[in-house]
Formats: structure tokens, sequence, C-alpha cells
């Protein structure tokens, strides 16, 4: 394994920022792992990946724990199991080369194959539960491997029981998906251009992708705002979320468009920018802080409440 002490965590978030750890630890195997636990149990410990889902606000006095597990294989024709620190659109494009389809609109989502799982990641009308068949776990505390099946990890939008009832209790070590063969190089490539041209490309402009989850309204309160904007965008909900949806009758607004609507696109403040391509997206702009990124991120929020009545919630973790 590898250990380093008082390390600048910049090379591990994609916010690009600048923020150091006590002790940062990547480990190569499951034996590897169940040591680390054990000797540094009940300390306050961060398993991150590509650190493409958060915001360090604050130098980190902990250990942070990264995987240098990055394998894939072969169940059978039809299942492909990948270790937690496989890049998911690595694995994406290896699928595409070797003609499996199935993961193809999930293609340039920043992250690794194990936050996939946590954060139910999703674009396009596809999420990782579609195509996840279980889960392999370690337990945190007493370093036994567990295996979650699809129902088991309750995945709703953007949200897993991992970030609810056994949040920092599981660290995901692999991943079983579903795929099939099938060609679908042509629909990566389409994905890969269409993200290429709206979003910032990350490890040249700092940001953690979608800053916001998409707002949950009721049928009535989607009514009253189609009455007002006729063109507004909106979508039924396709499943429920036990932590979020608690009714059925719900409708899907996009955050974009609330952001949007209320002048936000391109605007700055500090280093922080709300990207003028997507205003789903905060980006680090001009050596934003934290502060600046916090700061931007609730004032357009509170604009969106201020106009819509709707509340949008980050889907960056603050850390």
């Amino acid at each position: 394994m590898t250990i380093k002490e008082n390390i600048s965590l910049l090379p591990y978030n994609t916010f690009g920022i600048d923020v150091k750890a006590r002790l940062f630890i990547e480990y190569y195997s499951l034996d590897e792992l169940r040591q680390v636990l054990k000797e540094h149990k009940g300390e306050h410990i961060l398993h991150i990946g590509q650190g493409s889902n958060l915001l360090f606000t604050r130098d980190f006095n902990g250990i942070i724990l990264h995987s240098g597990m990055a394998r894939a294989r072969f169940i059978d024709d039809e299942t492909v199991e990948a270790q937690n620190g496989l890049r998911l659109d690595d694995m994406i494009a290896q699928l595409t080369d070797m003609a499996y389809c199935g993961m193809e609109k999930l293609s340039l989502i920043p992250g690794e194959v194990g936050a996939s799982a946590v954060q139910n990641v999703g674009a396009y009308g596809v999420e990782a539960k579609d195509v996840i068949e279980r889960v392999y776990t370690m337990d945190v505390e007493t370093q036994e491997e567990r295996v979650f099946t699809n129902e088991e990890c309750k995945f709703g939008y953007r949200d897993s029981i991992f970030k609810h009832e056994l949040k920092g209790k599981y660290i995901v070590t692999s991943v079983v998906y579903k795929v099939k063969p099938g060609e679908a190089s042509k629909t990566r490539e389409e994905i890969i251009q269409t993200r290429m041209a709206k979003l910032p490309i990350v490890g040249e402009v700092g940001s953690a992708g979608s800053f916001f989850m998409n707002p949950f309204v009721p049928e009535e309160k989607a009514n009253e705002l189609l009455a007002q904007y006729p063109d507004m965008p909106h979508f039924e909900v396709q499943y429920s979320n036990p932590q979020i949806l608690k009714s059925s009758n719900l409708v899907k607004i996009p955050a974009a468009w609330l952001i949007e609507q209320c002048g936000w696109k391109g605007k700055m403040l500090g280093g922080a920018q709300v990207w003028p391509k997507q205003p789903l997206v905060i980006v680090n702009a001009n050596n934003a802080t934290p502060d600046d990124i916090i700061a931007l991120a609730a004032q357009v929020s509170a604009s969106v409440k201020e106009k819509f009545n709707i509340d949008i919630h980050p889907e960056v973790n603050y850390i």
C-alpha cells in the first residue's frame, strides 16, 4: 500500500481545492484494506474515489482512503465485475470496444466504479441501478465482506442505502454490472460529444459535475408552474425513492432550467462561477475558495426558492 503524510489533496478532487490530509492511504487488495481498517479502527476515515462529487472545505484532519484496485473481469457473457478504483468511463470504453452495450449512456461521467453504486450516477435516462446486479462491500467495523443485491441497495435518485442507513459503515469494493453483446460506439460518441459541448472538461476546469440535484414537486405544483411557464421542461417520476419521494404523483423539474430562469448563467462570486453552458454546474473559474463555491451555491438556491418556491439541494458533499 501507499502511505503519505500531510499530503495535498489537489490531485484527488476535481474541484481543484488545495487542502491537505493528515494521512493518505492507497490500498491495492482486500487484505490491505482489511489491514488499514484494523490498524486505524475508530479514527476519522473518508474513502474517496476520483473526488468528483465532493467539496473539501478545509484541511482534513483524518485519513483519506483510496483504492488502487482497478481491474474488471467477465463473470459470464452478460455480467462483468469491476473493482472500486477503476474509473467508470474507462470501463465503459473497454466494454464498448469489445462490442458490449448497456452502459454507454453513462459515458464520460467522472468518478470511479465504487462511487457509481453509492451515488447511483445517471444521465440521459439511464442510472447505475439499471445495470447493477450486486455490490460487494467490506464492513468498516468488522472487516467482514458482505454482498448487497440491487434491491438491498435501495437505489433512488442519486441515492442509495450507502448514503443513509449505512453511511460510513461499508466500503464498496467491487460492483457487478449486467451488460449484453451489442454495438454501442455510435451512442457513446454522441453522448461524449453532447457532454463535452455543455460541461467543463474534468482536469481543465475545476468542478464536481452537476452541483445540484433536480427537484421533485407535487403534480399540483407542477401544473401551477406550467400555467405560468408553458414551455417549462418536466418529467413524470419513473420510480420511487424511499429517502426523497413520498408520493407517486411527483414531477421532476430540471434544476438547470430553474437556475437559468433566475439569471444565474455565467454569473460569478469570487472565483466561483455558474457554468455559462450548463447552469447546473458550478466551476472553480479563478482560484475559488471553498467559501466562494458554498456562498454561490447558497445564493443560487435562495433565488430559486424565492422565484419558484422550490428547494434545490446540492448533489455535492461538503467535507
